[in-house]
């Protein structure tokens, strides 16, 4: 059976955030031109980039370039691939690569990511030892000096989805024992692979009552617990109906922030009531009256995209790093999606990321927003933020 090491840092101080769970190497050929693949066909490409991807990578060094200090745990393997993967994180940061678990006799997650300009990204994947993550591979010491655990990709970690979500929900359950704020993100299941056809009703329904902020694709929510909308979704077809619904539902099921990724269409984000904001962790907002019964619509920001690898987790890592400054829910969504749209810029997940300060100043020059307009009685939008409240938003009509 392969054996598992972590290396410890000397030094256990703690940190601000702990990401923990899908991590690979990015394997990202560089296309000029859109390509149709044929059999026993030669495509002329450019040079390769090689970056970590997943959440662990993506979200992590993501906060770490906006200046939170994080600590990352996965698992890598003691092979080429994970040897350049330690490599990288450590390029990022001297001690961002010191919470890797190495899973020795296993092999490390890679992905081929092809990217062509304008156009969204087609992942080949293989999870490699993402799948034998536990969750008592995870320092639980760390996490208990830390203000917010953040957990990522659980569909391509197969462990954590086997029976129901069982080794999902205790982790979780861990993590809020351990005093964190608790945060989960998600990634489309393989719809023809094995987290194509577990009951994610089942999991969500174990794990999101542990779950403090949930940020999910709207896809990736339809395909899990509403496959009819699923399969009529398009990005025409989303509409404030459709987010008011699934957002409010999912609210029900337990988290207290749950924000929808609409790709280009932005962010919507809805608040649990203020009662339900009860023992949400070191990391909550100190003025939960503020953050009680929200619901915000955000546009993205323009930029010139490059690739699209990591917008969902840079998108994250923006929201997750405002709450940590413990700024208000509008600026916490705004960053988000200026986050988001930095990452975009670049061919990788984080090349893009400019640091906080820089990303405030250019929000506050003036970076234009593209065009959403909502013709819906009882949608409003403040023009200084250019965020849309909803009809079910506490806040509407007076100022956060």
């Amino acid at each position: 059976m392969p054996s598992c090491a972590r290396t410890e840092p000397e030094d256990r101080a703690p940190c601000a955030a702990v990401v923990a769970g899908h991590i690979c190497l990015d394997i990202i050929p560089s296309l000029e031109s859109e390509v149709a693949f044929s059999p026993g066909q030669l495509v002329e490409i450019g040079p390769a980039v090689l970056s970590t991807g997943g959440a662990v990578s993506n979200t992590g060094l993501a906060l770490h370039r906006l200046g939170i200090d994080a600590r990352l745990m996965g698992k890598i393997a003691d092979d080429l691939f994970g040897r350049a993967t330690q490599q990288i994180l450590a390029r990022e940061g001297p001690r961002l690569a010191e919470g890797m678990i190495l899973a020795r006799g296993e092999t490390s997650s890679y992905s081929i990511i092809v990217s062509p300009p304008g156009r969204d990204r087609m992942f080949l994947h293989c999870a490699g030892c993402n799948d034998t993550f536990r969750a008592a591979d995870v320092d639980y010491a760390a996490v208990e000096a830390a203000r917010l655990f953040h957990f990522g990709y659980p569909p391509v970690m197969r462990r954590m989805i086997e029976r129901d979500g069982a080794e999902l929900a205790d982790l979780f359950r861990r993590a809020r024992a351990a005093g964190a704020t608790t945060s989960l993100d998600l990634t489309m299941p393989d719809p023809n692979g094995f987290s194509g056809r577990v009951d994610w009703r089942a999991i969500l329904g174990a794990v999101l009552p542990l779950v403090d902020i949930f940020m999910p694709s709207l896809e990736e929510l339809l395909f899990m617990l509403y496959p009819e909308r699923y399969r009529a979704f398009s990005p025409a077809s989303v509409t404030v109906d459709l987010l008011g619904a699934v957002g409010s539902d999912i609210v029900e099921m337990g988290p207290a922030v749950v924000g929808l990724k609409l790709g280009p269409a932005g962010l919507y984000v809805r608040t649990c009531r203020a009662a339900a904001w009860r023992d949400r962790g070191r990391g909550a907002p100190r003025d939960l009256a503020a953050w009680s019964a929200r619901e915000l619509w955000s546009p993205c920001f323009e930029a010139s995209a490059v690739g699209t690898t990591g917008a969902g987790d840079a998108t994250i890592a923006g929201f997750l790093a405002a709450l940590l400054r413990d700024d208000g829910l509008e600026q916490c969504v705004r960053m988000a999606c200026a986050v988001g749209a930095s990452s975009v810029e670049a061919a990788d997940a984080v090349s893009g990321i400019r640091s906080w300060e820089d990303t405030v100043a250019r929000c506050r020059a003036g970076w234009r927003q593209r065009s959403l307009r909502i013709d819906v009685p009882g949608w409003r939008r403040d023009g200084d933020t250019g965020l849309w409240h909803g009809p079910a938003d506490s806040a509407r009509g007076r100022r956060v």
